[in-house]
């Protein structure tokens, strides 16, 4: 993915984060009865869910075609390169089961943000790893 397409999905991120934070300030300021703001707030708050898991599934496909793709073509590399190779892949295999573990959780309600947010960076990270060996 060209580093365009990764600002333009931040921007996106961080504008419905920043959209669902006013939201709730708006909700809980708003003179509404206490049964209108809680009903509010849960839908809202599975919106916001629904958007994570998205965004989390999103990043778990993007690793399982990359790794669909490294099985699929073979790759001449040499020593240090093959080896560098195989640690990117591994490391694009964990970020994807982390990122299982983080869409359960987040299913589960269970979810802790730091986690979550560390499961996204770890998945790009990796998915650029990948990337970069796929470039011609």
């Amino acid at each position: 993915m060209s580093k365009e397409n990764h600002t333009g999905r931040n921007v996106a991120i961080g504008a419905a984060i920043a959209g669902a934070v006013g939201y709730i300030v708006g909700v809980l300021t708003a003179p509404k009865s206490g049964k209108e703001t809680r009903d509010d707030i849960a839908r809202k708050s599975g919106e916001v869910k629904d958007s994570l898991l998205n965004e989390l599934s999103d990043r778990q496909d993007e690793l399982a075609a990359l790794l669909a793709r490294v099985k699929s073509e073979t790759i001449v590399l040499s020593g240090k390169a093959r080896a560098e190779f195989n640690e990117a892949v591994a490391r694009a295999k964990d970020a994807q089961g982390k990122l299982k573990v983080a869409i359960l959780a987040v299913k589960a309600g269970e979810a802790d943000d730091p986690e979550l947010n560390k499961a996204i960076k770890q998945a790009k990270a990796a998915a650029k790893n990948l990337n970069k060996y796929f470039k011609n």
